[in-house]
């Protein structure tokens, strides 16, 4: 327990003042986020702030969960391999957001660039966890024989990839408004906290042999999320870019795999459900029926046009995501009473 408080402190200190620091930087060098065009009127203003803030969460969080292993444990390969997906994705989205500085336009790695990357960590990931690591390869819900279905080595890696590059990507877009990805992250990352912890406490149910290292990647990632929240709480002052946003999908999707908790997670990220479904809702509608859906994707953009202030909107979501998270833990202390667990 002790060890999970160390994580999330550091990791929190480090990402607190690290993202301070990348203020003054950024605003020294006039580095700031271009505001897509098509976007809502009352984002304009936003132009010009600071971005690449997920530099400090990442960063906060490596050094959390090290330090932390330092402190009084011990390195798996569950736990490194987790954290280098989790930073692997963050060089991705930092190569794109330098790239939209540079250029001072909102077009960093085109489409195609930017999946060839994440791919590339989404595959080493995969690769690695089946050939260094114990990790069940069945698809599972809630533990590993929860569902009795076994996708073999090679099944597991292309679900392992799907469930990565998907997740990624519904954190980005979730990241439209202040804080509302590092928040609704927040509550994700805890649930995970809880759920390696008690797999940890009860490893002849779960099996989950690197369990308490994978709760300090969580615990970590919450520390890093919340210092940077500090910065980016509305109005921002700073962004975290694709940089933040690509490595807290990772790591969020990388640590439901490490858990078998597959199917778990889109209860859990409820709310990044939700964002990517409007999408595919609005381009779909639009592109068969000439109509669109919602006033703007993702929805988040829909509620603000319907003249929700921000602040309004963001709470209200971070409340739906609180209570995806806690019908998420729910079910998973509900599965474990029902195997007979808490006799």
């Amino acid at each position: 327990m002790i060890r999970l408080l160390v994580a999330a402190a550091i990791a929190g200190l480090i990402s607190l003042f690290g993202t301070r620091s990348l203020i003054r930087f950024l605003r020294k060098h006039a580095i700031g986020q271009p505001i897509r065009q098509d976007g809502p009127q009352g984002h304009v203003s936003k132009a010009g702030t600071p971005t690449m803030g997920g530099v400090a969460i990442v960063v906060g969080a490596l050094a959390g969960y090290a330090i932390s292993d330092l402190y009084n444990g011990i390195f798996t390969r569950t736990g490194l391999i987790v954290m280098a997906a989790i930073v692997g994705a963050g060089i991705v989205g930092f190569v794109d957001d330098w790239l939209k500085v540079s250029r001072e336009r909102n077009l960093g790695l085109g489409k195609r660039t930017k999946i060839l990357g994440l791919l590339v960590v989404a595959v080493g990931y995969a690769v690695l966890m089946i050939h260094l690591t114990d990790v069940r390869t069945n698809l599972s819900f809630t533990r590993y024989d929860s569902l009795d279905i076994d996708l073999g080595p090679w099944g597991w890696g292309l679900w392992a990839v799907l469930l990565i590059l998907g997740t990624s990507n519904a954190v980005n877009l979730t990241d439209g408004l202040d804080s509302l990805a590092a928040g609704s992250s927040m509550f994700a990352f805890a649930a995970f906290v809880v759920i390696a912890f008690w797999a940890f406490r009860n490893q002849d149910i779960y099996g989950i042999p690197h369990a308490l290292d994978l709760a300090i990647v969580a615990a970590a990632m919450v520390g890093a999320a919340a210092g940077f929240m500090w910065w980016n709480a509305a109005p921002a002052q700073i962004f975290m870019g694709d940089t933040g946003s690509l490595a807290l999908g990772t790591g969020l999707a990388a640590l439901a795999l490490a858990t078998n908790t597959h199917l778990l997670l889109p209860i859990i990220g409820g709310l990044f459900v939700m964002e990517t479904l409007s999408v595919i809702i609005q381009v779909f509608s639009f592109r068969v029926f000439g109509t669109r859906v919602f006033r703007m994707a993702p929805v988040h953009h829909h509620f603000e046009l319907a003249g929700w202030p921000e602040t309004t909107v963001i709470i209200r979501l971070w409340i739906m995501t609180g209570l995806a998270t806690a019908v998420a833990l729910g079910l998973f202390y509900a599965d474990f009473v029902s195997i007979g667990g808490a006799d």
